[in-house]
């Protein structure tokens, strides 16, 4: 069965949260996602805030920049949330975006090689592991956790090129597309991260969940506040999102789930003017229409 998400975006002001964050628990919805875009609001705050609120809705963040952490802490916080609230927590690092990480003088030589060595280090010390460390962006010294969880949550990280795609598959447990890819990226997006599992002698076909962003506008303004979000048009390329009544956008989620995706968020317009109406269109009348 697909997962069906929203987005709280970042653009609103951090006080806006609470209130959309129940809204999606009382609704029914499954997911609410997370941004940590610099430099508006921060990813384990407002997750915190988030899980606290709630009762059962998990929460994710899509996603952390590893460039401005380090890994004991990335794992010591991610544990925590993991052992406060079991099974509502789920995890996205991403290289981050590299102008972002040069203005804090953040800027990684190799920004795969520093998520790999993140990923690498931060699954294991979840997995309650002891871990020694010499890698090119990571330095460990026989570091485990007090307080690993009782099972480790899931680490998933975010890929666009091919390259950065194959890791997810060699080194996390699932991997978040934004809203750019449509059904047939995300499907060669499988292929690569097939590639990248066999690589590192995993299965291939093996459990690896897939995120996938979903532009959406809903309402009598919808397609116009959709093309202002996405820009000019390249007419030689599919046009990702969707804009219309919760039969479109589940139509839209279906496409992208039969492409391989596992969840699907929908991300509304920085303009959506109901946020909190938003999140009960995808709940009440989009979810009911999604196998």
């Amino acid at each position: 069965m697909t997962a069906l998400g929203v987005v709280f975006r970042p653009q609103l002001p951090p006080e806006r949260l609470r209130a959309m964050a129940r809204a999606a628990d009382a609704s029914g919805l499954e997911e609410l996602w997370l941004w940590e875009d610099c430099f508006l609001e921060s990813g384990v705050a407002s997750a915190s805030a988030a899980l606290a609120w709630t009762e059962r809705l998990r929460v994710g963040i899509g996603l952390l920049p590893v460039p401005l952490r380090n890994a004991a802490l990335t794992a010591m916080e991610a544990a925590t949330l993991e052992r406060l609230f079991p099974g509502r927590f789920v995890l996205g690092l991403g290289h981050g975006v590299q102008d972002w990480m040069g203005q804090v003088g953040a800027r990684a030589a190799s920004p795969v090689t520093l998520l790999r060595e993140h990923l690498t280090a931060v699954r294991a010390l979840l997995r309650g592991e002891r871990v020694t460390m010499a890698g090119r962006c990571v330095t460990l010294d026989g570091v485990a956790l007090d307080w690993p969880p009782a099972t480790a949550p899931e680490v998933l990280a975010g890929a666009i090129g091919p390259r950065s795609l194959r890791l997810t598959g060699e080194a996390a447990d699932g991997t978040i597309l934004d809203a750019r890819a449509t059904p047939d990226e995300v499907r060669a997006a499988r292929l690569l991260i097939a590639e990248g599992r066999a690589a590192a002698g995993r299965a291939p076909d093996g459990p690896h969940r897939m995120v996938v962003y979903l532009h959406t506008a809903t309402g009598p303004d919808a397609a116009a506040r959709l093309s202002a979000e996405l820009g000019p048009r390249d007419p030689a390329s599919p046009r990702p999102g969707v804009a219309g009544d919760a039969k479109a956008v589940a139509g839209a989620v279906q496409r992208l789930a039969e492409a391989g995706a596992d969840t699907v968020v929908l991300q509304p317009t920085a303009d959506e003017p109901d946020p909190e109406g938003f999140i009960r269109f995808a709940a009440d009348e989009v979810r009911p229409l999604i196998p």
